[in-house]
């Protein structure tokens, strides 16, 4: 910034009024000169006192002037320096607000790398301790290996000496005697309980889960983000949007809902992620259109008729869901939550109709087996609770779902069975599993969910190239539309204990990155080949 001297500029300024003032007075003594020569055959006495007069007059008025003039220059320099010194005080302040803010912004990230500095010292300190605890923990297990080793060699020698035989010639004589008897008759006998246990438990798995399906049936629906209003004619948008947009916006307020008007001829388009909140928007719209007074105070008591109807709405679509499924006593809040439902899809699947056909499954299924009909009814019909409010809540529908039952008292089969219908937490009952078992016939069977053709595809490149990001995988293929991968391994990287570990791997990093309906069942398979040439 340039420095500024006021008292030069002050000084300046005078001496530009002292030059106007000497400058006015030379016109003037000029101009008297050149009057007394005009006028120099008249009377020089009579007019010599009038021309001094005029002079002295000139003169007055010059000094006077100049004085104006000075006082004004004065001025307007002390404006100038109060000016700059204002701006110079604000550019000063900033720079000072600047700099301060630049050492506060220095000491935060100085306290927090000290924290961090803090935090490696102690994990450092941990880890030495725990690698200290560790080497003596290995010295001693090598002191424990090393005695009874030598404990495992006295008593060998005991024996042989005993038994007047080699330690070789023992075990040869005991593998002679049992080995092929005990080969045959323990395989005869495990076949032969494999045999009869595999096929009637499949046997009677087909029989439940077809009795189960061939006593459900459901309706489908298409699943949306929008709502479609029809118009009866263009001309109706433009009262809609209303004067300066007041209209629209008022019901986007009222309803939490965007509405979207474009090119499309005679529709307006209702759009948003709360299925309840568009179908409010929606009936809305339709009633402020037949009713043709659309204006905001109109739009405010639509909107929370509207709310009221569907409320009543909800509220019986729940009742009914109950009745449907047989299962009484619930909470009444439970009740209506459950009733939302019937606003949400997945997949195209409706999902309370999802609910009651979860129901039916496990209850029908439960039935067969012989346990708690009524218990697993109940837990089917709450399963996907959580879908209802999920968007409103953190956390997933299971853990949301679990937690509303346990909010109002329900059986803790019932909760455990809400929380564990995906397998991401243990199945505590029978129920439970009954019910995990219903969703995925629900959901897997043919046409219960649509899928487009480019998700489709998607999901299956993902799923193979989840499988293919482990080590040792050597091919994968994505089978059963998308609901089996089988996984080749290769055999000298891989071995047969280790493809149960990489199977559960690839499962739960699946179940960790992508969306699906149903179950994925991952097969992971260990093939070693030997191969020569005969000569």
């Amino acid at each position: 910034m340039q420095n500024f001297n006021f008292s030069s500029l002050f000084l300046a300024g005078m001496e530009i009024g002292w030059v106007i003032a000497i400058f006015a007075a030379l016109l003037a003594l000029g101009l008297g000169v050149y009057l007394g020569m005009v006028l120099k055959n008249k009377s020089f006495i009579k007019k010599q006192g009038d021309i001094q007069k005029v002079t002295e007059k000139m003169l007055d008025d010059a000094r006077e002037e100049s004085k104006t003039i000075k006082r004004e220059a004065i001025l307007e320099a002390k404006e100038q320096e109060h000016k700059l010194r204002t701006e110079f005080e604000r550019e000063s302040k900033e720079k000072r607000a600047e700099l301060k803010q630049m050492e506060n912004r220095l000491n935060q990230k100085e306290e927090s790398l000290d924290r961090k500095e803090d935090s490696l010292n102690k994990r450092n300190e941990e880890t030495t301790r725990q690698q200290n605890a560790l080497r003596d923990k290995q010295q001693e297990l090598e002191k424990k290996l090393s005695d009874i080793s030598d404990q495992h060699d006295k008593m060998i020698a005991e024996f042989e000496k005993i038994s007047q035989m080699t330690k070789e010639e023992a075990k040869q004589q005991l593998i002679d005697s049992i080995t092929d008897e005990a080969k045959r008759d323990a395989v005869a006998i495990v076949k032969n309980i494999e045999g009869q246990a595999k096929e009637e438990g499949e046997r009677k798995a087909k029989e439940i889960v077809s009795l189960a399906i061939q006593k459900c049936s459901t309706e489908q629906a298409t699943e949306i983000t929008v709502s479609v209003v029809p118009l009866p004619s263009d001309d109706m948008k433009a009262r809609i949007i209303g004067r300066e947009g007041r209209n629209i916006r008022t019901l986007e307020n009222a309803t939490g809902i965007e509405l979207i008007i474009d090119d499309t001829p005679e529709v307006v388009i209702v759009s948003g992620f709360d299925p309840v909140r568009r179908e409010v928007a929606r009936i809305a719209l339709e009633k402020l259109i037949q009713d043709g007074r659309i204006h905001p105070a109109r739009i405010e008591e639509t909107v929370e008729k509207v709310k009221k109807d569907l409320d009543q709405q909800i509220k019986e679509a729940g009742e009914s869901a109950c009745y449907e499924c047989g299962v009484f006593g619930l909470h009444p809040e439970l009740v209506k939550t459950l009733g939302r439902l019937k606003f949400r899809t997945s997949y195209g699947q409706n999902v309370l109709r999802h609910s009651i056909e979860v129901s039916h499954l496990a209850g029908v299924m439960a039935t067969e087996l012989g346990v708690d009909a009524a218990l697993a009814k109940r837990a089917g019909l709450l399963h996907d609770l959580g879908k209802a409010v999920d968007f409103e809540i953190e956390g997933t529908h299971m853990q949301i779902g679990g937690d509303l039952a346990k909010k109002y008292r329900e059986n803790h089969t019932v909760v455990n069975a809400i929380v564990a219908h995906h397998g991401d937490v243990e199945q505590k009952s029978i129920e439970a599993v009954l019910v995990a078992a219903a969703d995925a016939i629900s959901g897997a069977r043919p046409g219960a969910r649509r899928e487009t053709t480019t998700n489709y595809i998607k999901r299956l490149q993902k799923l193979e190239e989840i499988s293919s990001s482990f080590k040792g995988v050597e091919k994968c293929y994505a089978i059963q539309a998308g609901r089996e991968v089988r996984v080749m391994v290769k055999p000298e990287q891989v071995n047969d204990a280790q493809t149960l570990f990489l199977a559960k791997d690839i499962a739960k990093k699946i179940e960790q990155e992508m969306e699906y309906p149903g179950q994925i069942k991952v097969n992971v398979i260990r093939e070693w080949r030997a191969t020569e040439f005969a000569k």
